[in-house]
């Protein structure tokens, strides 16, 4: 709260909060849509591999043709104009700029620009959770020691979901599970970009009007995206994975609070304190009542009798014992909200949401059988497909990362559904992303 009463003063200073965006994709044009409106939130600077792609971005959200015409960022912040690259790290480093947004999506990309925004002493909003899940926690950690904000992008679901669960606590009550919805069958973890239309109800040339990427949004539906997002509130909030991952349970909002309770008593989790995310189809394919498939969930318990009695005075919906009840977010507005982000980092120096441990993993699995010489494809490809593990099992096993299978090499045949490890593969260990992800294991692993 406040934020909007914090950002009006420094607008009235003349201090407007400065912000430098990478990747002028969807999720960056959505965020350029709001802060044209945002009184105080100034865009700097947009850096993209394709400048044309900035320009057309800035002309779609409704700015005025010269926005495009600064020669650096801190003169745009003067000039009330935008300074436009293909050099992330120009932007990165340079004056004008307090704010550094990663909307890339690209993991070795997001952990380069993070760590170049931290040694340039500015704050990182990193929504990219790909890269987040990679090494989120040890560039969270370097960035607590630079006295900087490293923060989950507010409207992404991993830090609405965080929001939850930090209002729950605050407010007393246990957390049983948190997550969010989504579209799932166990069908769909075979699912490549080939197929990946009849997963969604829609035509390849529906989508190929709507300029839909196949392999991105087949990363959605083959459960990879759940995965990492799952990991990303693992390691933010200390909720932790089932031993087997994610079981996507069939659950409407009015059901979250009987269906996410432990096994024990009736329910569908290994564990109180868990991740996971609900289906909005049955096993049958049959649509799930108010589904949550755009959503985001936290259920709690009760700690006491005398809170359970409140549950029932109060007209929360709970489960057969009147003590687990839920409350829900059925939206998420993704770039439309990092405007919060960005303020609550230039405003209060707090994140909306950040890694503290590594207590979840994304890692890699065969999506079919796979032989000794194939390259990988990543995120929502033809080979791979992310599963999610806790941290320790992931180490332990020593799992490839998902956001590392990305034009890999196979050394060792893999079966379908077998996790891949480093040893399967041909890692270039003298990659920077392979380095820093290095970096974290060695670290998390010291202190697990």
């Amino acid at each position: 709260m406040n934020l909007f009463r914090l950002l009006q003063e420094r607008f009235a200073e003349g201090r407007p909060v400065t912000v430098g965006l990478i990747g002028a994709g969807k999720f960056g044009s959505m965020f350029l849509a709001q802060a044209r409106t945002t009184a105080g939130l100034c865009v700097t600077a947009i850096a993209d591999a394709d400048p044309d792609r900035a320009r057309a971005a800035l002309a779609a959200t409704g700015w005025p043709e010269e926005t495009c015409r600064s020669p650096s960022p801190a003169a745009a912040s003067e000039q009330g104009t935008v300074h436009l690259t293909d050099d992330a790290f120009e932007l990165i480093s340079a004056d004008g700029v307090e704010v550094v947004i990663d909307a890339t999506g690209n993991p070795p990309a997001g952990l380069a620009h993070a760590r170049t925004a931290i040694a340039s002493g500015k704050h990182i909003v990193m929504a990219n959770v790909e890269a987040d899940v990679l090494a989120g926690p040890l560039l969270a950690t370097e960035a607590r020691k630079a006295g900087l904000v490293y923060s989950m992008a507010y409207g992404d679901q991993p830090a609405l979901i965080c929001e939850m669960v930090d209002w729950a606590q605050a407010a007393g009550l246990g957390v049983v599970a948190a997550g969010k919805g989504t579209k799932y069958l166990p069908s769909f973890h075979d699912s490549t970009p080939e197929t990946v239309w009849d997963g969604y109800g829609i035509s390849p040339e529906q989508a190929a009007e709507g300029g839909m990427n196949p392999q991105m949004f087949n990363s959605f539906l083959d459960g990879t995206k759940s995965a990492i997002e799952m990991a990303a509130v693992s390691n933010a909030t200390g909720l932790t994975p089932a031993p087997g991952g994610l079981g996507f349970p069939p659950a409407g909002t009015d059901q979250l609070a009987e269906v996410l309770r432990p096994l024990a008593e009736g329910g569908t989790l290994h564990h109180k304190g868990q991740v996971e995310v609900v289906s909005s189809l049955h096993r049958n394919g049959e649509p799930v009542e108010r589904d949550l498939r755009w959503g985001v969930y936290v259920v709690f318990e009760a700690p006491s009798d005398y809170t359970a009695r409140c549950f029932a005075e109060y007209g929360l919906i709970t489960d057969r014992s009147g003590r687990y009840s839920a409350t829900y977010k059925p939206y998420h507005l993704i770039g439309l909200e990092v405007g919060v982000s960005v303020l609550s980092a230039a405003l209060r120096g707090e994140p909306t949401g950040t890694p503290t441990g590594f207590n979840g993993d994304a890692v890699a699995v065969a999506k079919r059988h796979l032989i000794a010489g194939e390259n990988l494809d990543g995120e929502g490809g033809f080979t791979v497909r992310g599963r999610l593990m806790p941290a320790g099992d992931s180490l332990a096993k020593g799992a490839l990362p998902i956001g590392l299978a990305h034009d890999v090499p196979l050394v060792n045949d893999v079966s379908k559904g077998q996790v891949i490890t480093w040893a399967d593969v041909k890692v270039d260990e003298t990659s920077d992303a392979v380095k820093v992800r290095r970096d974290m294991e060695a670290l998390f692993g010291a202190l697990s």
